[in-house]
């Protein structure tokens, strides 16, 4: 049985790749691509892994970097493969078929097990068919690429079909779209799925560190996990995976969260049907069109159901969290700055408090006299300005009219934004992302483990 991990070593230095593959878990075999090492011997390569390893060898076309003429990459598989390597990793269609017919490679057969794989451009789906004709293998890996969030659920009942029918397969996406499908694999039936190693860069788009992988027990995932996450774009960057799985292991709940990009309201309603998501936090750009398409009112940022029939209920911790970091906060007007969910979750709550607000935005600037006339005590950043690196501050211009007489601000974004170290160098007291970020996913997360599963 191949191991549930399969770990690329993409190290741009052998020995690190070797010192990375002897410290690997049992659950974790090293893919030695011979494409990333072409200095060196491929049998030597094999002896040092002591054998313990699935070879490859891929071209430019399948995700690798072979640049030879492909009977030169046959012939650095065939020294490979004299060297015994546990597994060797071939295409499933093409000229490999005729190559294991060669007399001189049958004889290492019975020494090492065949892994066959494809991948497939954007938009093929031919994954049952090719389930109907096996080539010869003892494991099969099929790639496709996820244009939409949906894509994901496309790979579900092939898993499951191949299961059944003790077939060892591995059937994902590649791509940050592609995500769920190759953290799922345990979940919906796939017997392996790959990884990056924790010290060095992903081999392949959408490719996760094995730590982090372990972390979320996606090797021990089995059918009766649901799926949770955070929807936006972007979302790679959010803390909510490593903050709501931990708190679900800590209460026995079968759930998994995960990191799920939709650009769209329309694309992630389509995957809250597709993958049976449970409980989703939204970001931008989401927090009031999805609710709306689900007939909630919005702005939401917390979303969850007990199965997929139940109706979606919603919530606004974001609120919440506000609300509390308001409380010790000298009163009087307070200036906003954006215009989107946060923005109005801001202006929302300000108004219960009984605050005056203005609010400047691209589509309703304000003048300068008029921030200055307001005197705000406080600014709240609600841009997305500052979730890319570079990014340039939120309107200075009322930012300098409302200076003389702001007494303290609030960031949404747990990062360093030029915003957070303009209030820093100015001596205003910050509320900062993060404090908010932590204050709302708590409150999340008690929702998603007691009406999610």
């Amino acid at each position: 049985m191949i191991p549930f991990y399969v770990v690329t070593l993409s190290h741009g230095e052998w020995e690190d790749a070797r010192h990375c593959a002897r410290h690997l878990p049992a659950e974790a075999l090293p893919e030695l691509r011979l494409d990333l090492f072409p200095d060196h011997d491929p049998g030597d390569l094999v002896d040092a892994l002591h054998r313990r390893c699935l070879v490859s060898c891929r071209r430019r076309d399948d995700g690798g970097r072979w640049e030879g003429t492909e009977n030169d990459r046959l012939a650095r598989l065939r020294a490979a493969l004299q060297a015994r390597p546990a597994w060797m990793d071939l295409e499933w269609d093409g000229e490999a078929e005729r190559w294991l017919q060669e007399p001189d490679l049958r004889e290492h057969l019975p020494h090492t097990r065949l892994l066959r794989s494809v991948h497939v451009p954007g938009g093929v789906f031919d994954l049952p068919r090719r389930l109907q004709n096996l080539p010869q293998g003892d494991a099969f890996k099929w790639v496709g690429r996820a244009e939409t969030l949906a894509d994901n659920a496309r790979v579900k009942a092939p898993l499951a079909w191949a299961r059944d029918h003790g077939i060892a397969l591995s059937a994902f996406f590649m791509g940050p779209k592609g995500l769920p499908s190759r953290c799922l694999q345990g979940a919906w039936g796939g017997a392996f799925t790959y990884a990056a190693p924790d010290d060095a860069s992903a081999a392949a788009p959408g490719q996760l560190p094995l730590s982090l992988l372990w972390s979320w027990r996606v090797h021990r995932l089995h059918p009766s996990f649901a799926l949770c996450g955070v929807m936006g774009d972007p979302v790679l960057h959010s803390l909510g995976p490593a903050f709501h799985n931990e708190r679900f292991q800590r209460a026995f709940k079968d759930l998994l969260y995960l990191p799920l990009e939709a650009a769209t309201a329309e694309e992630a309603l389509e995957a809250l049907n597709a993958l049976d998501l449970r409980g989703v936090s939204l970001t931008s750009p989401l927090k009031e069109r999805l609710p709306a398409l689900l007939g909630l009112s919005g702005p939401l940022n917390t979303l969850w159901r007990r199965d997929g029939q139940e109706a979606w209920h919603g919530a606004n911790t974001d609120a919440e969290a506000l609300e509390q970091a308001l409380e010790p906060l000298p009163s009087g007007a307070v200036l906003i700055l954006g215009d989107g969910g946060v923005a109005e979750t801001s202006r929302r709550v300000l108004e219960r408090r009984g605050r005056t607000v203005l609010q400047v935005s691209r589509k309703k600037p304000l003048s300068l006299d008029a921030v200055a006339d307001a005197a705000p005590v406080g600014v709240i950043q609600a841009t997305r300005l500052g979730m890319a690196e570079g990014d340039a501050m939120p309107f200075p211009g009322p930012l300098h009219a409302a200076l003389p007489t702001l007494r303290w601000a609030v960031e949404w974004i747990y990062a360093e934004t030029a915003f957070a170290a303009w209030a820093r160098n100015h001596g205003l007291p910050l509320v900062e992302g993060l404090t908010l970020f932590h204050a709302q996913a708590e409150a999340q997360s008690r929702l998603f483990v007691e009406g999610c599963g």
